[in-house]
């Protein structure tokens, strides 16, 4: 084996029907389960199929001399990334924000096995372009027809140095429904606040969870475009009291502009970024959190000129 050759990493996430064997033992004992629910087993069954058959086709076209590892989602926050490492993503889009924390520079290549079922924004290539990406991944010409878009990410850091990164966006609040207490504060502006937790975004999470709450909002924000170093934050559901406002609700951070929250929450306070709730950094009462454009940025293989 050319030891000289990159480590491919392949990343994926149990399928449908491996969700349900997990859950229920047997593929048939998940087969009755739906269906004694009146639902049917045909659906995820095709998915399954439809992923299985895209995570062999990539293996394929995998050069014999590249060094290759298998990883789970479930796995992404204790595996440790090389610098040198590819990073093949096989599956829906939210794989690609799922492992993109985890990365430093490293290439990112999304494959979306199924398109009838996921958009493939961000897992934009089909399983058999797997191996011109990896001859482009070799040789880096241009004329192979592929490129880089680098989307930045957002960054909290605590008081004490540890950060969390997140493709999409970070959430700051209570892990559970209670009301999330803290101060806000940004561009000489500041709040105490009890919510249902703060959102903030980057330009490829403003598709997602804040495209959604801002749409609800009576001012919309302008929220940054997918390679746009910028941020966009909502407070969710804001109450206003005799301690707390609901004035400083949401709002866009340029590049060089902080959002710096201070939690008031005796237990349950966390922050944690793209729905990894179990790598959650905790934020409890005099803990404090400053948000930012992150100094890194996924850099997604893309067909030139997409």
């Amino acid at each position: 084996m050319n030891t000289s050759a990159p480590r491919l990493i392949v990343v994926t996430r149990p399928s449908p029907v491996e969700a349900l064997v997990q859950r229920h033992g047997t593929q048939s004992q998940a087969k009755f389960y739906l269906e004694s629910r009146k639902q049917r087993f045909e659906p995820v069954a095709r998915l399954d199929a439809s992923v299985q058959a895209g995570i062999a086709t990539v293996l394929a076209a995998v050069p014999p001399d590249w060094r290759r590892v298998r990883v789970d989602r479930a796995d992404l926050d204790r595996f440790v990334f090389r610098p040198d490492d590819v990073v093949l993503v096989v599956g829906q889009d939210g794989l690609v924000a799922n492992v993109a924390k985890y990365l430093e520079g490293q290439l990112c290549i999304g494959v979306n096995p199924d398109p009838s079922s996921w958009d493939g924004v961000l897992c934009r290539h089909a399983p058999e372009d797997v191996g011109a990406v990896l001859r482009w991944v070799e040789r880096r010409d241009p004329s192979l027809g592929f490129g880089i878009e680098a989307r930045p990410l957002v960054v909290g850091e605590r008081e004490d140095g540890q950060k969390l990164y997140a493709l999409n966006e970070l959430f700051i609040g209570h892990h559970s429904h209670q009301s999330a207490r803290y101060t806000l504060s940004t561009s000489g502006q500041s709040e105490r606040h009890s919510s249902s937790g703060v959102i903030a975004c980057t330009g490829t999470g403003a598709t997602g969870w804040a495209r959604s709450i801002n749409g609800q909002r009576a001012a919309p924000v302008a929220l940054p475009g997918p390679t746009e170093p910028a941020i966009a934050f909502f407070v969710r559901e804001p109450f206003p009291s005799v301690a707390t406002g609901i004035l400083l609700d949401g709002g866009t951070l340029g590049a060089e502009q902080t959002l710096d929250v201070v939690s008031e929450m005796s237990e349950g306070g966390v922050i944690f970024g793209d729905g990894i709730e179990t790598d959650a950094v905790e934020f409890l009462t005099g803990q404090t959190v400053r948000v930012r454009v992150a100094d890194r940025a996924l850099q997604l293989v893309v067909r030139s000129g997409a």
